[in-house]
């Protein structure tokens, strides 16, 4: 009896009773809040056990647990402040509304407020919830790709993921202004006007953007992974998102190009040649002669046809005669594309070629200059000032 009469005793416009479960409920979530996230986050993995396959259920649980153990924590929290009364009927302000078209003062109360904040918490927790399913999904599907050959998949699944968490959280915001804000969102929409055209065209180049990922998913121009050159930047293709295409150069810069870009400039796929070309100019010396100097030409082609990291579309010839030397182009394809591979077998020929110049009496040429001034006998001539000569 006197246990009941301490319970219903008031202090501050609440009971005792009120207090103990106000404070009950809050410590009990705080503390079994990580639990009860964990073992929700296993239940629902069971939904998508067959559709993961192997066995994904830490990552899925570890994607899950943080949103998860969020919502019961606002939803603890809500429990328990709703049990106390005062101050939340207390009022802070009115608004009026047209009841039977008649204007009325509505007091709205602090409880109403923590509702309306405890209703957006709870649905940006339930739709954090359904993103991090998403990431899962995605994840999962990543997975799978990367046990196919066609990298196709690697690049469609970021961009499907990017496409429905875009989706979600355009359909979770008007959720909240319908729910949390009372707003009619089918007159917000339609109402638009013009002011939906502007919006439209202020976004004209997002949407070409957006219309240019489209592109290269059904074009298939390249895949995640390619080396590709577009407007002077070359690299590999890391990423294709809705606006642009990120690009790791050879620096190991990330760039990043706009999809329109990407299809409306010259795009060089450099990873669909069949072979890397490499030319160069050779200089030798004007004492080789025309002999020695077809020697030269001959040999370097041939060892190039035979050459096994080479096909047979390269040559040697003498191009020109140039201010140090005679010049001679040097062309050929090397059919391995690994570019440390494609480094050997490019230095074997250029270590080869100058075996080749040796062996054939001649050498390379630098940049020289001669000087030839007539020598005078019968008359010296007077020396000018900035006119000397030497032998």
């Amino acid at each position: 009896m006197l246990d009941s009469v301490f319970f219903e005793q008031v202090f501050w416009g609440n009971s005792v009773k009120a207090y103990c479960l106000f404070g009950g409920i809050l410590l009990f979530g705080l503390i079994f809040k990580r639990i009860f996230s964990r073992i929700l986050s296993k239940l629902l993995f069971k939904l998508f056990s067959r559709f993961s396959q192997q066995s994904h259920d830490g990552a899925f649980v570890s994607l899950l647990v943080k949103p998860i153990e969020t919502l019961i924590l606002l939803t603890t929290l809500y429990l328990s402040i709703n049990q106390l009364k005062h101050p939340l009927e207390v009022a802070v302000f009115h608004y009026s509304k047209l009841i039977d078209k008649v204007k009325v003062a509505v007091p709205v109360s602090i409880g109403d407020c923590i509702d309306r904040i405890f209703l957006f918490m709870i649905i940006l927790s339930a739709f954090w919830i359904i993103l991090r399913i998403i990431d899962f999904i995605s994840h999962v599907l990543l997975f799978r790709a990367s046990l196919t050959d066609n990298k196709s998949d690697d690049q469609l699944v970021p961009f499907l993921k990017e496409l429905f968490k875009t989706l979600v959280i355009f359909i979770g915001f008007f959720t909240l202004l319908g729910f949390v804000f009372e707003v009619n969102v089918l007159t917000l929409i339609t109402g638009l006007g013009i002011g939906g055209i502007a919006i439209a065209l202020a976004a004209k180049e997002s949407l070409e953007n957006l219309i240019g990922s489209f592109t290269i998913f059904l074009d298939k121009p390249f895949v995640v992974g390619d080396l590709v050159r577009v407007d002077g930047v070359e690299g590999t293709i890391e990423k294709v998102g809705f606006r642009s295409t990120r690009i790791r150069t050879s620096e190991k810069t990330l760039a990043t190009i706009p999809n329109r870009g990407m299809i409306d400039g010259v795009l060089e796929n450099l990873s669909l040649r069949n072979s890397r070309k490499v030319n160069f100019t050779i200089g030798l010396t004007y004492e080789t002669n025309a002999a020695s100097l077809r020697e030269i030409v001959s040999d370097i082609e041939n060892y190039i046809h035979n050459h096994q990291g080479t096909n047979t579309d390269g040559n040697a010839s003498f191009k020109s005669f140039g201010d140090s030397g005679l010049n001679v182009e040097v062309t050929y394809f090397v059919t391995v594309l690994d570019f440390a591979q494609f480094l050997k077998i490019r230095q074997e020929i250029n270590l080869e070629i100058m075996d080749i110049v040796m062996r054939n009496q001649s050498d390379f040429a630098y940049p020289t200059q001669r000087l030839i001034s007539d020598k005078t006998t019968a008359v010296e001539q007077p020396k000018e000032v900035g006119n000397d000569a030497t032998d």
